[in-house]
């Protein structure tokens, strides 16, 4: 039925039909207009909107894991970023180093003890010292003895091995400044010459670029030079100082220090010690004083005492490290200078004399070049591109 046969329907009705009949026809004709309308309309079929398929098994896992996957991908990135500053410290290492120097002897004939001989001179040349020495060389000693022929591969691997446990042994690399209540103190000591005062300063913008509220102590009151120059580290940190007269009592500056750290809120008051050889018995009972007033000033403290070393000074380094342990409880070394040194060997050396773990390497002069010691790190570099070990 057409719309024009509907529109003649009003007409006829009204001519056939008395005037009370004209208005249920005109009536008649609406609802069937209507219900033609409504065919048209709602008689085709629907128009639906695309529905999204509901995800599989696998995609709901991927989507409850993106947060999970995102912090992984960041940690990835972070651990390549340390992986780039640990390279560059041990390139001299690497290259000039003792293992360079053992590359080319694995290289050039098969195992025998007169090999194993000259691989022990090369370790003993790199100051990793005589107890280190003989870890590292006890499998392959081992393995002459039995006459039992070993590839590059197996022979880097052993070493790579005794590495790893050496550095284990020493103990966590991570510091540890929790102190629970107040303020963490990190006491940091060292010979002069060593980086000490430039460690300070990096340790502060460390610490304060992670949003802690960071204090240092100028605890070498006898050198008013060197506390000007902590002062400027300082400055560059964007931390305080506190600072006592000239010359006035080292363990009473860094008492107040930790007092006005309680008082105005600091979470970790760094404190400066005189730089002193290690050989002058008077300096070492002062640094012992100054340690049991810290202690005294904030139960628990000092939570950290950081030894700086020099990387340059290979053995020496170990002799140092074994006077001030007996004088304060070291807890961990700071190793400056690692970039400008064949010998990063050495801390292999000072985890297995000293039982001490490396937990802060420098490898350069800006502020962030003073990086976390991350053990596995360390040991990928050091072994990089070594036969079965390294990534070659």
């Amino acid at each position: 039925m057409t719309a024009s046969v509907f529109l003649l329907l009003p007409v006829q009705a009204q001519a056939a039909a008395p005037l009370e009949w004209a208005g249920l026809a005109a009536a008649a004709v609406l609802a069937l207009v209507v219900a033609w309308v409504a065919w048209k309309v709602l008689g085709q079929p629907p128009t639906s909107r695309p529905q999204r398929p509901l995800a599989d098994e696998a995609t709901r896992r991927e989507l409850a894991d993106a947060p999970t996957a995102r912090a992984r991908s960041d940690a990835d990135l972070a651990r390549d970023h340390e992986r780039l500053f640990l390279r560059a410290g041990l390139a001299k290492t690497r290259t000039e180093g003792f293992i360079g120097r053992i590359g080319q002897l694995f290289g050039s004939r098969a195992l025998d003890a007169a090999l194993v001989d000259e691989i022990e001179e090369v370790l003993l040349r790199a100051d990793l010292g005589a107890r280190t020495v003989k870890k590292l060389l006890d499998d392959l000693r081992a393995a002459v003895h039995k006459g039992q022929p070993a590839e590059p591969a197996a022979l880097w691997a052993s070493l790579r091995r005794h590495a790893d446990h050496i550095l284990a042994a020493a103990g966590p690399s991570v510091l540890d400044l929790d102190a629970g209540h107040g303020p963490a103190v990190l006491m940091v000591v060292g010979v002069n010459g060593s980086g000490k005062t430039t460690t300070i300063g990096k340790l502060a913008h460390r610490f304060a670029g992670q949003g802690r509220k960071v204090l240092v102590a100028a605890g070498d009151t006898f050198r008013a030079a060197a506390v000007d120059q902590l002062e400027v580290w300082c400055q560059r940190a964007g931390v305080p100082l506190h600072r006592g007269k000239d010359q006035a009592d080292p363990a009473s500056v860094c008492f107040s220090a930790i007092e006005r750290g309680k008082a105005e809120g600091f979470d970790l008051v760094i404190v400066d010690t005189a730089g002193r050889l290690h050989t002058n018995h008077n300096l070492m009972e002062e640094l012992k004083k100054v340690g049991r007033v810290v202690g005294k000033a904030h139960a628990g403290a000092p939570h950290e005492v950081l030894l700086v070393l020099d990387a340059t000074m290979g053995q020496n380094a170990v002799k140092q490290a074994e006077l001030f342990k007996e004088a304060v409880a070291v807890t961990g070394i700071a190793l400056t200078k690692l970039d400008g040194t064949a010998k990063g060997g050495v801390v292999l050396a000072i985890a297995e004399s000293m039982a001490l773990p490396v937990k802060l390497v420098g490898v350069g002069e800006k502020m962030q070049d003073l990086r976390e010691f991350d053990a596995q790190l360390f040991l990928d570099e050091l072994f990089e591109g070594t036969p079965g070990v390294g990534r070659d």
